[in-house]
């Protein structure tokens, strides 16, 4: 592996929150390494700001998008797949592009796996798994998923999977977002149009990070206390996308398509 010329660099947003990112980013930079023996392993964040709290509090510094491409060629690697870790299509994937294209020249090769919701096919298998990872649901209950949002086009994914979790029966899932569309108001609206006593919150996000535990389930104006002010009981859990197997399996198959 010393003499590989050939290399995968999985690339988060990365979190601060140590619980979440054990399971979650490790575990998808894992099964991704495990995916490809023959290729050496390389990591990058996205967020310095991030970067920055880490390197304070642990001493360690995590490599940003530039700083691996160059550590890269300092190694001879000449053969990139790049997957990132990140749900859309959106700004973030927008900005990594950017800063990969000016070290392009640098390989023989390098292709870019996609994001999670990429095609139609990604939104069913995720809505399947999520389905899945949290069911079964008891009588009169209601799962509300919460996601990030975006001012990018590609925050129309959202609208898009609850127009596709109706359509495959899954009537008393929702989905909505923090920054965007839908609001937490359209999600209780859906809500008050069923018989639905109890509300199960999770984050539809790639960790469960400080939009989880502050505006999901935080003491404050939290998802969880809007929806107790209305009358629902609320069980919450901070199982995110990131921990499912099968949403990790997704982008193994996601890196896997940058050979094909």
């Amino acid at each position: 592996m010393t003499n590989a010329k050939k290399a995968l660099l999985v690339v988060s947003f990365g979190t601060s929150h140590n619980d979440t990112r054990k399971v979650t980013i490790e575990q998808i930079e894992k099964r991704l390494a495990d995916a490809f023996p023959d290729r050496d392993f390389y990591k990058a964040w996205t967020s310095r700001k991030i970067i920055a709290i880490m390197e304070k509090s642990s001493g360690k510094h995590i490599l940003n998008v530039g700083e691996a491409l160059l550590k890269m060629k300092q190694d001879g690697i000449t053969d990139v797949i790049i997957q990132p870790i990140l749900i859309l299509t959106g700004i973030e994937f927008n900005k990594l592009k950017s800063e990969i294209d000016k070290y392009r020249q640098h390989f023989e090769f390098l292709a870019v796996g996609n994001p999670l919701l990429t095609s139609d096919y990604d939104c069913e298998q995720v809505i399947k798994i999520t389905v899945s990872e949290l069911s079964p649901l008891r009588e009169n209950q209601a799962v509300v998923l919460m996601g990030h949002g975006t001012t990018h086009s590609a925050n129309n994914i959202y609208s898009k999977i609850n127009d596709m979790m109706k359509d495959m029966n899954y009537s008393n899932f929702l989905l909505g977002t923090v920054e965007a569309a839908p609001s937490f108001e359209n999600v209780i609206t859906e809500v008050k149009k069923s018989p639905v006593e109890d509300i199960l919150l999770a984050p539809f996000m790639i960790v469960a990070g400080e939009h989880a535990k502050n505006d999901m389930v935080g003491d404050g104006d939290s998802w969880a206390n809007r929806f107790r002010s209305e009358g629902y009981s609320v069980t919450p859990t901070l199982k995110s996308l990131g921990e499912m197997p099968g949403i990790q399996q997704i982008f193994v198959e996601h890196a896997k398509q940058c050979l094909k």
